[in-house]
């Protein structure tokens, strides 16, 4: 088990370090404008400490695009690892997507593509139900 984790560190640090940067500009860019927004003001006019503002107001509604976000790239990450899989030598979904595509396994293939757009879908669902915890307007099962 030990041995796994030590061979996991770099794949998955890799994959984390792409994305990470992607959701810190975007978690800059949706606080500095949920920061402006008249419920922030409210907020600051009660008198409430800058820290209790940050968390309960900013950052609670800062994070509904992180989310929408996250949920879109969850089921790239998975069928998407295909360089960082073949890379460090790591058994995935991605490299034998690869190695069917230079084989010209075309079933396997359609194998692997249908059991992708499930994940996404199955990824779409979870960031609904996340989304509804953190948002408390939004209501499960409502069109």
């Amino acid at each position: 088990m030990l041995d796994i984790a030590q061979h996991l560190v770099l794949p998955a640090t890799t994959l984390a370090l792409f994305f990470m940067a992607i959701y810190t500009r975007m978690t800059r860019t949706s606080m500095l404008d949920a920061a402006q927004q008249d419920y922030v003001k409210t907020a600051r006019a009660k008198g409430l400490k800058p820290g209790i503002i940050q968390r309960r107001h900013v950052l609670r509604n800062a994070l509904l695009p992180i989310i929408t976000l996250a949920g879109l790239q969850a089921g790239q990450m998975v069928g998407g690892a295909i360089l960082t899989e073949t890379v460090f030598a790591w058994p995935g979904i991605g490299r034998l997507m690869f190695e069917a595509l230079q084989q010209r396994d075309y079933n396997l293939l359609l194998g692997i593509f249908f059991f992708s757009a499930a994940l996404v879908i199955v990824f779409n669902i979870i960031t609904d139900l996340v989304y509804s915890l953190a948002d408390p307007r939004i209501k499960k099962g409502a069109a």
